[in-house]
């Protein structure tokens, strides 16, 4: 399973004249993939803050799915700051110019033809929609900004750059009218005895999935592990005298 930073690029996301739509079209990806998020970020179009965050990526070696920003217009930086933060040069890539010289012929020239441009030992990421491809670089895959062009573009890296991974299992419990105060020696207990493990609890007035009061326990991990972390957790549980019922999470 590979964890994923993905980076959400734009002053019109930050600014709300535009909506993001992004990290949930990637998280159902990853998903149906085996791998998760490991964190998100929405970004300016700002030169600086984004070299930051291309050179902290870079050297964590992380995996990074990145949406916007490598357009042609004055506001998109994507592009040159991923190559100033590897410190290598912008070039332009020749398959990627062949590419929209083919689609837009002598409008390529002056402006659009910047966008082959790429950190020097970027692979392409095709675009089925118009051919304008984004760019693949130690990890980072480079993506538009427009939906309809970055998510099948993401289908491809991911089929292409990831073998698929194995998902963690999930398992959930509901305790009605359970109070958290209560209940943290108890969760703490859990957590020390199970390292392996992601454990959360989140405590409801009540939902659509389930009204009234309640906690829903949630532990993830090998299914070994998450075997046994319940099991601990149901058994503290009895101990204090709560009853319970086994949840499942919600749909994708």
């Amino acid at each position: 399973m590979a964890r994923f930073q993905l980076l959400i690029i734009g002053d019109e996301i930050l600014s709300g004249r535009r909506s993001d739509r992004h990290f949930a079209a990637a998280q159902s990806r990853l998903h149906q993939h085996g791998h998760t998020i490991a964190s998100a970020h929405y970004l300016p179009d700002q030169p600086q803050e984004l070299i930051a965050t291309f050179r902290r990526t870079l050297a964590a070696n992380a995996n990074v799915i990145s949406f916007g920003g490598i357009g042609a217009t004055p506001d998109d930086h994507t592009r040159q700051a991923l190559a100033m933060a590897a410190d290598v040069p912008l070039e332009q890539h020749g398959e990627a110019a062949r590419l929209i010289h083919e689609r837009f012929g002598a409008a390529a020239l002056p402006y659009r033809i910047h966008m082959a441009d790429f950190p020097a030992g970027s692979s392409l990421i095709p675009n089925p929609v118009n051919q304008v491809a984004g760019a693949f670089f130690r990890n980072h895959a480079l993506l538009p900004g427009f939906p309809e062009m970055a998510w099948p573009m993401l289908d491809w890296v991911l089929e292409q750059h990831y073998e698929d991974g194995v998902r963690d299992t999930v398992l959930s419990l509901i305790v009605p009218d359970a109070r958290e105060g209560e209940l943290v020696g108890l969760m703490d207990e859990v957590v020390l005895r199970n390292p392996g493990i992601a454990f959360s609890s989140l405590p409801s007035y009540g939902n659509e999935r389930h009204p009234g009061p309640h906690i829903e326990f949630s532990v993830t991990g090998s299914p070994e592990a998450a075997a046994k972390a319940m099991n601990e957790l149901q058994e503290g549980l009895a101990r204090l005298q709560h009853v319970w019922q086994t949840s499942s999470p919600p749909a994708d």
